[in-house]
C-alpha cells in the first residue's frame, strides 16, 4: 500500500505541476511581466522550487563525452557497459562493479573517468527494479555473484576488478568460486573500496539498527510490491523512494538548509549557485528500486550473520573459502572519516585471503575522506585513483 499511496500522491500533484510548467515556460520566453519586481522574482522562485522537489527524477546520463558507454552484453538485471575510448584495446581491462544501493550506477561517474586515460574500462549498469518483469525472476545476493562471474568469464582472464562499497563482499565471493574451480577466468586483481567485508569491526549506528531487528521487520516496514502500470508490476522491491528518505533524514538539517539556500539563489537571480544545486540534487534525488530478495539476502548474510567473515558463505553448495585464491592480487582502500563503512571492515579481506602472500596485497587508508570521498572527488583523483594504477600495472605484468 505504501507504494500506491506514493503513487497516488504524486497523481494529486499533476495538475499543480502542470501549472509550474506553464510559468516556467512564460518566464524562460520573456513573456512574465512581473519577473522583474520582486514578488515577481520570489513567486518565480516558489515555482522551480516547487517542481525541483516534487519532481520525480529520472535515470541520470553517465555524460562521459570522450567515451559514451556501449552495451557489450545484456542480462535481465544488468546490462554490461564498455566506455570505449580510443586505444582502449591496448590498456589493461577494468571491470568496475557499481553498488547496487539506491543509487544508479552513475554514482560512479568520477571513478571511471579516472580510469578512463589508462585503463579499458567496464561497468555494471544495474536495471531498475520495477522495470524488470516478473517473468524474469526473482535476484538475490547469488543472482550478483553470478552475474559477476558471467562479466569476468565474458572479459577474459587478463581482468581487473573494483568493487565499489557494497559489491566487496559478492566480487570477494565470485573471485573465491572461481578459484575453488579453478576456473580460467580468475581475474588478475580485485580492489575492494569502502566494503563491508566484516561488519562487525567498529559498527556504525547503522549497523547496529540492522542487527536489532530481524528479516520480519524490514520486509514489513520497507518491502513493497511494485503497482500498475510499471513493467515489474507486483515484483516485491525495496522502493527508491523509501530508501530516499533514510538518505535524507539522515542529513535532515543539511538538505533542509541546502533548499533554503536554493530559494534565496533563485530570487538574487544567482544562476551559478542555484545551478550547482540543481546538478547535486538531479543525481543525488534519482533512485532506483532494489529486488527485494537481494536488499533482505544483504542484510541477512553482510550485517547480520556476517557469514562471509565467519566462513559460512555459500554459493551454488560449495563454501565461499577466500583462501582458495591465489592468482588474483588484492588491494583494499578505505577512508579515515568513512562513516558508512568504517576503517577495518574492508581491511578484513586481507585476513580472510590467508592464500595470498603480503608481496600480492597492498592496502590503503586515506586519512580524510568519507565514504564517498573513497572513489569520487578531487582526494580519489589525486590520492587514490593513482594508487589504484600503479596496483593494476604491477598485477598485469607476467
Amino acid at each position: 500500500m505504501l507504494y500506491h499511496a506514493y503513487e497516488l500522491t504524486h497523481a494529486a500533484l499533476a495538475p499543480m505541476k502542470a501549472l509550474c510548467e506553464v510559468q516556467k515556460s512564460l518566464t524562460d520566453a520573456g513573456l512574465n511581466p512581473w519577473i522583474g519586481t520582486p514578488g515577481g522574482r520570489m513567486a518565480d522562485a516558489a515555482v522551480r522550487w516547487f517542481d525541483g522537489v516534487t519532481k520525480r527524477y529520472g535515470r541520470p546520463d553517465w555524460g562521459i563525452t570522450e567515451a559514451p558507454p556501449k552495451m557489450e552484453m545484456s542480462t535481465a538485471f544488468c546490462d554490461l557497459a564498455h566506455f570505449e575510448a580510443p586505444g582502449c584495446d591496448k590498456r589493461p581491462k577494468v571491470l568496475l562493479v557499481a553498488p547496487l544501493s539506491g543509487h544508479y550506477p552513475t554514482l560512479v561517474r568520477g571513478t571511471a573517468q579516472a580510469m578512463l586515460k589508462d585503463h579499458d574500462v567496464y561497468v555494471t549498469d544495474w536495471h531498475d527494479a520495477r522495470l524488470v518483469p516478473v517473468a524474469q525472476g526473482e535476484f538475490g545476493l547469488s543472482s550478483f555473484i553470478d552475474t559477476c562471474i558471467e562479466f569476468m568469464r565474458h572479459l577474459g582472464p587478463d581482468l581487473h576488478v573494483i568493487a565499489v562499497c557494497q559489491p566487496a563482499v559478492p566480487v570477494l565471493a565470485a573471485v573465491a568460486h572461481m578459484a575453488a574451480l579453478e576456473d580460467p577466468c580468475q581475474p588478475k586483481s580485485m580492489m575492494l573500496m569502502g566494503g563491508p567485508i566484516d561488519a562487525r569491526i567498529n559498527p556504525t549506528p547503522a549497523n547496529e539498527m540492522v542487527r536489532a531487528h530481524d528479516l520480519a521487520w524490514f520486509e514489513q516496514s520497507v518491502i513493497s510490491r511494485v503497482p500498475v502500470p510499471h513493467p515489474g508490476a507486483m515484483r516485491q522491491v525495496y522502493p527508491g523512494f523509501v530508501q530516499l528518505s533514510g538518505f535524507l533524514f539522515k542529513n535532515l538539517d543539511r538538505h533542509i538548509d541546502a533548499q533554503v539556500k536554493y530559494f534565496d539563489h533563485l530570487v538574487a537571480g544567482d544562476g551559478s549557485s542555484a545551478e550547482q544545486h540543481r546538478s547535486f540534487y538531479e543525481e543525488f534525488l534519482a533512485v532506483m528500486d532494489l529486488p527485494a530478495a537481494f536488499f533482505l539476502e544483504t542484510i541477512e548474510t553482510v550485517f547480520q550473520d556476517f557469514s562471509l567473515a565467519r566462513g559460512s558463505m555459500t554459493h551454488k553448495g560449495l563454501t565461499i573459502d577466500p583462501g582458495k585464491i591465489k592468482k588474483t592480487r588484492l588491494m583494499t582502500v578505505e577512508g579515515g572519516n568513512d562513516d558508512i563503512c568504517p576503517p577495518g571492515q574492508t581491511l578484513a579481506a586481507h585476513d580472510l585471503c590467508s592464500g595470498l602472500p603480503k608481496s600480492r596485497k597492498a592496502h590503503y587508508l586515506h586519512p580524510k575522506v568519507g565514504h564517498y570521498g573513497v572513489f569520487n572527488g578531487s582526494r580519489w583523483r589525486a590520492d587514490i585513483a593513482p594508487r589504484v594504477a600503479a596496483f593494476i600495472a604491477g598485477a598485469a605484468k607476467p
